[in-house]
């Protein structure tokens, strides 16, 4: 071949590179077009080649997740409070704990099985860590009969004058505190306004939840005016509290990954284990579980604010097993009024129920030195014969510092107010600042109205400084 010639075929062969690397320029660059000129075919095939480019998904549009199939695994989703946490000695000291007690989780979890559910998704709503779902673990064992010794009560342990706070009825045949929807909606109305008192600070809203707003307060006062750190981990708290979110973060690293810690916690449907039935009437739980082949202990689990297990003070519904609550709501509404006395509690029981919650509520008397049984029974408006039955007298000796068990007649009153029982004893509490009339009540376990009744001149603003009297059980 003459030089010519190849010099000929060269520059071909240059041009169909130059329009094949034009291909693969137009192929890549979607959208824009080329300035060489190319022959049909290629055109066709570089418009066929753009247009699958273009079908193709996007690489930063990644698919929805399936949502978690378990509770659990919903929950550890939505843990949030183990941000900037590093290795805290109180922390593993309580995760130790629960490793070298596997069944606690694993028997709460089987409890608590009933309402995770439910708590998880109020908690998602409110936008709230889902570690939170885990406070009643530590508060209760998701025990909704759990009652404690300072009088609190549920699942999320209200104490009385708290729980009427949040709207919490308790009456003789109704506990709100008890209730498990009532109860959830308004811990998690309390803990969301601690977290707004304390800036946003969920540790600090947690240790509130536990010792009260006026415990966290003054420690925060008092480093403040040492010159030491106001984080949670600081702060000069009762023991008690210093324990209780390093437990609540142990339990959520538990949860975590509960095999590493030798937990075998059973999953949990993600889905609704309850609905609510409309009642309109007085139900017997025993009666109604029986009706619509509920078992009855899950029936009272999921309806424990009813004291006397009859639907009596409370809301009109009951919580009922998904899998029933259609059928029971229709069947209900269409029971004709001789069917629905079946369901109501027996009228002997329900009489014998209302003198129960009607009988005087007990009291206890510590005997001073000097004291007499007639006095004792004078001073408190009661027979000396029923101290007697009451307390399995034999006769009329008592020593000082017996306790007698009381009922009925009345407390000694003073200054024309009637005060706490003589089993009490009074003390003074000067007002700090921040302090109100709940808060003192909280902190020295009294109800709110007690301590308006004993400081009647107190008003509802208290003052730094001013002095509140406090009576107290020995």
């Amino acid at each position: 071949m003459s030089s010519r010639s190849r010099r000929t075929a060269h520059s071909v062969a240059l041009t169909r590179l130059a329009q094949i690397s034009a291909l693969a320029l137009a192929a890549t660059l979607v959208g824009c077009q080329s300035t060489r000129q190319l022959d049909e075919a290629d055109s066709v095939r570089a418009h066929n080649y753009q247009a699958r480019i273009k079908h193709k998904p996007s690489p930063l549009a990644v698919k929805p997740a399936e949502p978690p199939q378990d509770v659990w695994e919903r929950m550890r989703q939505g843990f949030a409070l183990q941000d900037n946490i590093d290795v805290n000695p109180r922390i593993e000291q309580q995760r130790l704990w629960f490793a070298s007690n596997p069944t606690f989780l694993e028997s709460a979890g089987e409890r608590g099985s009933l309402y995770l559910h439910y708590i998880v998704e109020r908690l998602e709503e409110r936008d709230m860590p889902l570690e939170l779902a885990l406070l009643p673990a530590i508060e209760s064992a998701y025990n909704p009969m759990a009652y404690s010794r300072a009088s609190a009560a549920g699942m999320w342990q209200f104490m009385p004058a708290t729980g009427r706070h949040f709207n919490l009825r308790q009456t003789n045949f109704y506990d709100g505190r008890r209730d498990i929807t009532a109860s959830t909606n308004a811990a998690l109305d309390y803990l969301t306004r601690l977290h707004d008192m304390f800036n946003g600070d969920w540790l600090l809203a947690l240790a509130a939840y536990n010792a009260g707003e006026g415990t966290v307060s003054r420690a925060i006062e008092r480093n403040e005016k040492l010159g030491l750190p106001t984080d949670y981990w600081n702060l000069p708290l009762p023991q008690e509290t210093r324990d209780y979110v390093p437990k609540l973060l142990a339990l959520s690293q538990v949860v975590s990954t509960p095999e590493a810690y030798g937990v075998n916690l059973t999953p949990i449907a993600n889905e609704p284990y309850f609905e609510a039935v409309a009642i309109n009437d007085r139900l017997d739980l025993s009666r109604v579980a029986a009706f619509a082949n509920i078992d009855e202990d899950e029936l009272i689990q999921l309806n424990p604010a009813f004291k006397k297990r009859m639907t009596v003070d409370g809301p009109k519904q009951l919580l009922v097993p998904t899998a029933k609550a259609q059928l029971l709501s229709d069947s209900l509404s269409n029971l004709k009024p001789e069917q629905l006395v079946s369901l109501q509690p027996n009228k002997a029981v329900f009489a014998a129920a209302v003198a129960e919650a009607k009988a005087p509520a007990a009291r206890s008397y510590r005997v001073k030195r000097g004291d007499s049984l007639s006095s004792i029974a004078k001073a408190n408006r009661v027979a000396v014969k029923d101290l007697q039955r009451w307390n399995k007298l034999p006769g009329n000796r008592v020593k000082a510092g017996q306790v007698l068990a009381l009922r009925g007649g009345s407390a000694p009153s003073a200054a024309g107010n009637r005060v706490a029982d003589s089993g009490q004893r009074s003390t003074q509490y000067k007002v700090r600042k921040g302090d109100s009339l709940y808060l003192v009540a909280k902190r020295f376990n009294v109800e709110m109205q007690h301590l308006k009744r004993w400081n009647p001149r107190s008003g509802h603003a208290l003052k730094p400084g001013q002095t509140l009297t406090v009576y107290l059980s020995h």
